[in-house]
């Protein structure tokens, strides 16, 4: 773990060699909170680097540890858990709770914070939108263009990739491969927005969208991961007569 100061110096805090954090946030009690993919635990280290983990209570063959993180409307941490199915909770003592989710294999990746303290997800293997509520009830919307993938090797067309809460109130997101943005009203309607022609790759390997945020001007910013690019969107000029 790393701590880069305004002026440039850098100090470092091993973890396990294997532990391959991958998202950090700043939590509720003002620590730093981050997720070990490769050791199934959740760290928090505060600013003077003084680190403690919290090991999942249940595991599987492989790397079935966390993967995004947020803070969620009720002040602890939520994350995903990709190969294992679920999505989890953490509280700031490091209380930690996990929900299963209806479809097998699913493969929840990014997460957002949603509208009417709710979570929205992303199911890179079952072409879904998940949401669930503070008392862990689940509910999963298909994709228009989603397609179930067969293993978690690679993504397919029309996976959902990222998700984020627009300024609108809409949840947006990117599907891998088709080169699409859709946007999902809280009921669950979604329209999905090609991207221009000249942004798609040229051949079915690449990933044209990749991951969402909403930026601080009330766009939506992505990734473009094929091209090269950062895309915008401005929810605002997208006009749709229908799913």
């Amino acid at each position: 773990m790393g701590r880069l100061a305004p002026g440039g110096a850098i100090t470092e805090y091993p973890l396990a060699p294997s532990s391959n954090p991958l998202t950090i946030v700043v939590g509720p009690d003002g620590n730093l909170w981050f997720t070990e993919l490769g050791t199934d635990k959740i760290g928090r280290i505060t600013l003077a680097g003084k680190l403690k983990e919290f090991l999942l209570p249940t595991r599987c063959s492989g790397p079935c540890g966390p993967g995004a993180l947020v803070v969620g409307p009720d002040h602890n941490l939520w994350f995903t858990e990709f190969f294992a199915g679920k999505i989890g909770r953490i509280t700031p003592n490091g209380t930690i709770t996990q929900f299963a989710l209806p479809t097998a294999d699913s493969g929840p990746y990014s997460l957002t914070v949603g509208p009417e303290g709710t979570l929205w997800f992303v199911e890179v293997g079952a072409g879904k939108i998940g949401r669930i509520t503070l008392q862990g009830v689940v509910t999963e919307f298909p994709t228009p263009s989603g397609t179930r993938l067969p293993d978690f090797t690679a993504a397919r067309p029309g996976t959902p990739q990222g998700i984020a809460l627009g300024a609108d109130g809409n949840l947006w997101f990117t599907e891998a491969q088709t080169g699409k943005i859709g946007r999902m009203t809280p009921e669950g309607v979604v329209t999905e927005f090609p991207l221009p022609p000249g942004n798609l790759p040229v051949n079915t390997e690449g990933l044209p969208v990749y991951l969402i945020v909403a930026g601080p001007d009330g766009n939506l910013w992505f990734t473009e991961y094929s091209a090269g690019k950062i895309g915008r969107l401005d929810p605002s000029a997208v006009v749709s007569s229908g799913p």
